[in-house]
């Protein structure tokens, strides 16, 4: 087992190394930042409004979910364990700084989110059941002609199936099963049949379950956490602005061994921040833009922004609560291995009793329940591209059982594995990204000329595709 970890983290550090992803990932992001205008940042607050108090599109809009179900259930997969584990695994890695470097990833991922959720609905089509297919195994295929978009399509539907068992499965199994174990004594066989079953019974009803599902816990959940982190920061207030100079000070410089930490150099703590960062929010993995393609929209730009909020929610809030509850309590040098732990002992320093790790413990358990449906669906749409939907069935069954497996069994290489097989998926959607952003800025400025308060009725914004000649249904 050693030496496969080992193999694995050789290849992994190659992948996240500073000649492949960190630059692929941070420049596309910067890129389609500038070619669109600095959009995340124009656009951001007319996107929450659009997602959290204007409501979806009509009924009679194409589309399997609202634009708001689509955006939890993108939540869903992204909030999960990285938020807590994922960056406290950073932190304890590669110091403090690693924060400064998931912020940036995530400012400058919320442009690759719009994209990719853009082209999602761009190029998504209509099954067999009348159901929407959508994301990079289409948009990469259609998009770009010819053999070059044939096999970035095939290298992310192929990757995206075996990072649907990484990220989307052991890793969240494993965590909620150590968890329950260590807050509540709960026998982890009992916890990997608890997750079976109630997983299971999800998948029978596919994305409209998983989307009724994911809208009703999805932000009860970030709520409960996020208060409690509040809490845990207003108890620390006096030490929050040494906890930020050393978020970026030690970003540029590496951190020096303190109390139980063993040091980083820069290197360290950027690729530590880019793939924890990427970890988390998922942008420019293509990921989300599965669960954009499934939702009701009159136009791209819509559900683009709609997704756009994700990152911004996932890691701007949520992964900053954890992050600055971990430095300000300075639990981060105190020599814990086990980062779900870190993070329970910062909560524990300002919550009374058993009320700190309680909060940690459920969160993972709601956090990685809810990761898990969203990727056990953007699995099942990956192997429905590659084999067909005679696969869909049997991919549910093997799925639903390896959540079992990784509940119940001890995997050193999980974490290693799961970071590897998003690095391989990325990469493939990011050169699609980068081929097909002409396109995106184009009809996207053209759109926001058109309605810039993403107010316009759903028969004007027909009438305005119809007139710009776009080809879209």
């Amino acid at each position: 087992m050693n030496t496969l970890n080992d193999a694995l983290g050789a290849i992994a550090s190659a992948v996240w190394g500073p000649f492949v992803l960190i630059p692929l990932l941070l420049g596309t992001g910067l890129y389609l930042t500038a070619r669109l205008g600095f959009l995340q940042f124009r656009t951001l607050g007319r996107a929450l409004r659009k997602a959290f108090i204007d409501g979806s599109e009509g009924e009679d809009i194409d589309g399997d979910i609202s634009n708001y179900q689509a955006l939890t259930t993108a939540l869903a997969a992204t909030v999960g364990v990285g938020n807590i584990v994922g960056v406290a695994t950073a932190i304890s890695i590669g110091g403090p700084g690693s924060l400064l470097w998931i912020w940036v990833t995530g400012l400058v991922g919320m442009a690759s989110k719009y994209t990719e959720s853009y082209l999602g609905v761009r190029f998504r089509t209509t099954d067999h059941k009348g159901e929407q297919i959508g994301g990079p195994q289409e948009y990469l295929r259609r998009g770009i002609k010819g053999p070059v978009g044939t096999v970035l399509a095939f290298l992310f539907t192929f990757f995206a199936i075996i990072a649907s068992f990484g990220i989307g499965n052991l890793t969240q199994g494993n965590a909620v099963a150590a968890g329950l174990e260590s807050s509540f004594g709960l026998d982890p066989v009992a916890t990997g049949a608890i997750l079976f079953i109630g997983i299971g019974s999800v998948l029978l009803g596919g994305i409209q379950s998983i989307g009724r599902v994911t809208s009703a816990f999805v932000p009860m959940m970030i709520v409960v956490y996020v208060v409690g982190g509040i809490v845990v920061l207003a108890m620390n207030v006096t030490a929050l602005p040494a906890a930020l100079a050393l978020v970026f000070t030690d970003a540029f410089t590496g951190t020096a061994a303190t109390g139980g930490f063993v040091g980083s150099t820069i290197l360290v703590v950027m690729q530590m921040g880019v793939a924890r960062g990427i970890f988390s929010n998922e942008s420019g993995m293509g990921s989300a833009a599965i669960a954009a393609a499934a939702a009701r929209t009159t136009h791209p730009v819509r559900q683009g922004l709609v997704s756009m909020t994700q990152t911004f929610i996932d890691t701007l809030i949520v992964v900053s609560i954890t992050g600055l509850c971990i430095v300000t309590t300075g639990v981060w040098d105190q020599g814990e291995e086990n980062a779900a732990t870190m993070t329970a002992q910062a909560f524990a320093t300002a919550l009374p009793g058993h009320w700190g790790g309680t909060v940690v413990s459920l969160s993972i358990v709601f956090f990685a329940f809810s990761t898990i449906l969203a990727w056990a669906y953007y699995g099942e749409r990956s192997v429905v591209a590659l084999f067909g939907w005679k696969f869909s069935l049997p991919y549910r069954l093997i799925f639903t059982f390896v959540v079992f497996v990784g509940a119940t069994t001890e995997l050193t290489v999980v974490w290693t594995f799961a970071d590897l097989a998003n690095g391989l998926m990325a990469i493939p959607n990011l050169v699609g990204l980068l081929l097909l952003s002409g396109l995106v800025a184009r009809e996207t400025r053209e759109y926001l000329r058109f309605d810039p308060k993403l107010t316009a009725s759903n028969e004007a914004v027909k009438q305005h595709i119809r007139d710009s000649g776009m080809d879209w249904p």
